[in-house]
């Protein structure tokens, strides 16, 4: 069963070499940031594969620390890339 959790770690990390090239090419801003998210997700579910392969309790919490990291990444993006047009509304 460890191999297979091996393969599919494998599986992953090529899929992270598309995402890489969706970084590089893409045409907006949200592409991009896309991407960055697959990273994100990616990146969890190779650890949560490792730790399970290699019974190590301390990978599922790196993946939780960085699943927690993706999603605060995302709102901050979110906040830059898109102005809020009813902010002027709040300062009156």
């Amino acid at each position: 069963m460890q191999i297979l959790y091996l393969v599919l770690a494998l599986f992953l990390l090529l899929n992270l070499g598309v995402g890489m090239w969706r970084v590089l090419r893409g045409p907006t801003a949200a592409d991009r940031m896309l991407a960055a998210q697959l990273f994100g997700t990616t990146a969890v579910a190779i650890l949560l594969l490792l730790a399970q392969a290699y019974s190590k309790k301390a990978l599922r919490d790196v993946a939780l620390v960085f699943a927690l990291l993706a999603s605060v990444t995302v709102v901050a993006f979110v906040r830059l890339a898109w102005p809020n047009p009813g902010a002027d509304h709040d300062s009156e």
